[in-house]
């Protein structure tokens, strides 16, 4: 049965957020070059017009087949040895791995799952509309976004296996946020499955709706 958690479909960020003067080397293996920055530049608050062009150009983010535009951050140089999973990450996997990834109402988050479990991260912009698709039969529709109070969320658990599809909704018209996913994925083109929006609406018939209607975008 599918589940819809109380969220407001209009959130706005309340108050200035600063960028890091750093943001632009994001992702520098340079620790002394970062160490003669400034944490953050008080003189240059985040604009409320910025646009997706502008972070994605700061962040490096690139297209994605399944997750709007991503640049992969982290991936653990700590492994899990062959044999110490089950299937399948039998062969072995890095203990985490972490990404960008923004959404935009011409790049959704498609329909699909990974074996890893994951978790989202809410950073700036607009909510984004989540569908879960459950491995029990259940589907659920919740919001990761930064009103708590309106009942969104700013981190959501999907657990691996989990067929989910995600699209913008606000005025911003750009949502940026994290997946980290654990053990580690190691080549995110293989470790995806893109699912078929006609055999999941039959499996799942009260998402069916939700299912044919994402990715396109929510009103503003």
């Amino acid at each position: 049965m599918i589940g819809r958690r109380n969220f407001l479909t209009r959130a706005t960020l309340a108050g200035a957020v600063t960028l890091a003067p750093s943001l632009a080397n994001a992702g520098s293996s340079d620790p002394a070059s970062d160490a003669q920055l400034p944490l953050v530049n008080p003189e240059k608050p985040m604009p409320e017009t910025v646009t997706a062009e502008e972070i994605r150009a700061l962040l490096k983010l690139e297209p994605n087949a399944t997750c709007g535009f991503v640049r992969e951050t982290y991936k653990s140089d700590l492994t899990i040895a062959p044999g110490g999973l089950p299937a399948p990450f039998q062969d072995g996997r890095p203990l985490g791995s972490a990404l960008y990834f923004m959404v935009t109402p011409a790049a959704p988050v498609k329909l699909h799952r990974i074996d890893n479990d994951q978790l989202y991260h809410y950073y700036l912009g607009d909510p984004i509309e989540v569908l879960l698709l459950r491995e029990n039969g259940d589907s659920e529709l919740v919001v990761v976004g930064p009103n708590i109070v309106g009942g969104e969320l700013v981190q959501l658990f999907i657990p691996g296996n989990t067929f989910h599809t995600a699209r913008i909704t606000g005025k911003s018209r750009w949502f940026l946020g994290a997946s980290t996913e654990w053990p580690g994925v190691v080549v995110r083109d293989r470790d995806v499955e893109l699912g078929d929006a006609d055999q999941l609406a039959a499996k799942y018939p009260e998402a069916a709706a939700d299912i044919r209607k994402f990715p396109v975008p929510a009103e503003k």
